[in-house]
């Protein structure tokens, strides 16, 4: 063999170097978050066939929701079509979208922390300036995010194994694949960006590209064969069949895409230098709209606040759209109506399932709350708090930007739900924006866990992540189950009023108020009482 030959292959092996301890590093780093998403998509999953079961026991019942959804646009645009009437098959069907794309989120956020996250607070520069490869970071974050994925697969169709073995298996490669996919495509925008912010706006924006051209081709076609859904790696997830005569071929598109995006990512990491990309950005001023602590913190989190009021926005859109179908499909069982009714109140179906669903949003809002107060335990343990309390900015100062942000934007988002829900469902928009801002008491609560553990505990701060993804599983998943209720009563939005149609109690509303305004002022207590990161 020639020196040539070996000294590429030395260089190749180089640029690898470290990449063992950069994964454990990265799993010990996320001990916490990646468990809690793995558990919240798989439970939201294997819940599903029991919550089923009670919905539509006979065969009556399961060829009726198979018509009624051939003939239902929006509600294919909403979750896709029906392929077969077996337990396993209405599984896939009712969360595979869902199950999908919430672990397309797992690996986005995976990836970018790992990559873009580092570089950006000059981490990475320290790390490569030891014995680590150029590529190494990159194949850490990559293998983190596929074994996320692998353990999410397993636990699926492990799961779900009693509904017939070859569907189980062909879900869960199916909800791995869509997360593999969006990891590599995370992979490449981290190369393209200078910012993690710009990057997790991108990497959001394909995610809801992929939703409305999945929703658009579903709402075509009633057999997943519309040009639109095959665009869509959640349409593919839906045209893999997992119990409904599975497609194997299909799981060679999700090996491809990310093979070929794993491919152009290293291509460009290896033509870059750390810290620097391909997209220029634009540098802002150093006075005026940054010349407090709430504009900073305003720039800093703009970009999020606008993404997350979009999604929310269509989102009550595409959900007040569907409101009727799904009316006149509840109505006909009475195990599905009593479940909306456990969720949105004993007020007449249409209100009940209008409640649900802003319910659902509420839940959701709670996880950009934890996102953006989080906010501040990155500014900190990447140092570029530091320089900004070193001037005449205190503590208490610099907080208080973020936290503003953190829970206006979340009133903000319930307010563009509630309008979307209004444009969607053609109705009144003040009942339904009431409907919406009820929301705010718990998910406030949630935004003021996230504040109490980061002023007390900032290494423990990450739990507020498992403490969203518990309230979330309680609120989706429990009323389906028939959970006792002194387990839902652990979760503050149990107690909010059921809006539209039922009565407004203001005592638990308050007391949620309050409660949020006192785990507020602890944890900036304990803020202003510790020693800041450097």
């Amino acid at each position: 063999m020639s020196a040539a030959v070996l000294s590429v292959r030395a260089g190749g092996a180089r640029s690898f170097a470290g990449t063992g301890t950069l994964v454990r590093f990265a799993v010990r780093r996320d001990r916490v978050m990646i468990p809690v998403w793995i558990a919240v998509i798989a439970l939201m999953v294997l819940s599903m066939p029991n919550s089923l079961q009670s919905i539509y026991g006979t065969p009556a019942a399961r060829a009726e929701l198979m018509r009624q959804m051939a003939a239902n646009t929006s509600l294919r645009a909403m979750v896709g079509p029906v392929f077969a009437d077996s337990l396993g098959a209405l599984t896939a069907w009712r969360v595979g979208v869902y199950a999908g794309a919430l672990a397309a989120v797992m690996s986005l956020l995976v990836v970018l922390r790992h990559t873009r996250d580092e570089e950006e607070s000059g981490r990475q520069e320290m790390v490569s300036s030891g014995m680590v490869g150029r590529r190494a970071p990159l194949t850490a974050a990559l293998v983190t995010a596929a074994g996320a994925n692998a353990v999410l697969a397993v636990l699926v169709a492990a799961g779900l194994s009693a509904q017939g073995g070859a569907g189980a298996v062909a879900f869960g490669l199916g909800v791995g694949g869509v997360g593999l996919v969006f990891a590599t495509v995370a992979a490449i925008v981290a190369q393209l960006t200078e910012s993690a912010r710009l990057a997790r706006g991108l990497t959001s924006a394909v995610l809801g590209a992929a939703f409305v051209l999945r929703a658009a081709g579903d709402s075509a076609s009633s057999d997943g064969s519309s040009v639109l859904t095959w665009l869509s790696p959640l349409g593919w997830l839906e045209d893999l069949r997992p119990f409904a005569g599975e497609r194997w071929w299909v799981l060679a598109l999700f090996a491809g895409a990310a093979v070929v995006q794993g491919a152009v990512a290293y291509e460009l990491a290896g033509r870059r230098d750390v810290g620097m990309s391909f997209l220029p950005t634009r540098p802002g001023p150093a006075a005026g709209r940054l010349g407090t602590a709430g504009a900073l913190a305003w720039r800093l989190q703009r970009g999020s606040v606008l993404g997350w009021g979009l999604g929310f926005f269509v989102a009550g859109v595409v959900y007040g759209g569907v409101v009727t179908g799904a009316t006149d499909m509840v109505r006909d069982s009475d195990q599905a109506r009593e479940i909306f009714q456990r969720m949105g109140g004993q007020s007449g179906i249409t209100d009940a399932l209008l409640a649900a669903l802003i319910g659902m949003l509420g839940l959701v809002a709670a996880l950009y709350i934890v996102q953006s107060v989080l906010r501040l335990n990155g500014e900190e343990s990447s140092g570029r708090a530091e320089p900004v309390l070193a001037g005449a900015v205190g503590r208490l100062r610099w907080a208080a930007g973020h936290l503003v942000i953190a829970f206006g934007g979340a009133a903000l988002l319930m307010l563009l739900t509630g309008l979307g829900f209004a444009a969607g469902y053609g109705k009144d928009a003040g009942p339904l924006v009431a409907a919406c801002l009820v929301q705010l008491p718990a998910i406030w609560v949630i935004g003021g866990i996230a504040v109490l553990l980061y002023g007390v505990l900032p290494r423990g701060a990450t739990a507020a992540w498992g403490v969203a993804g518990a309230v979330l599983l309680l609120g989706w998943v429990g009323p389906a189950l028939k959970a006792p209720q002194s387990l839902l009563d652990l979760s503050p939005f149990t107690h909010l009023p059921k809006l539209p149609g039922g009565a407004v109690h203001w005592p638990p509303m308050l007391f949620l108020t309050g409660l949020a305004v006192l785990l507020v002022a602890v944890g900036l207590a304990g803020l202003r009482r510790r020693d800041v990161a450097g």
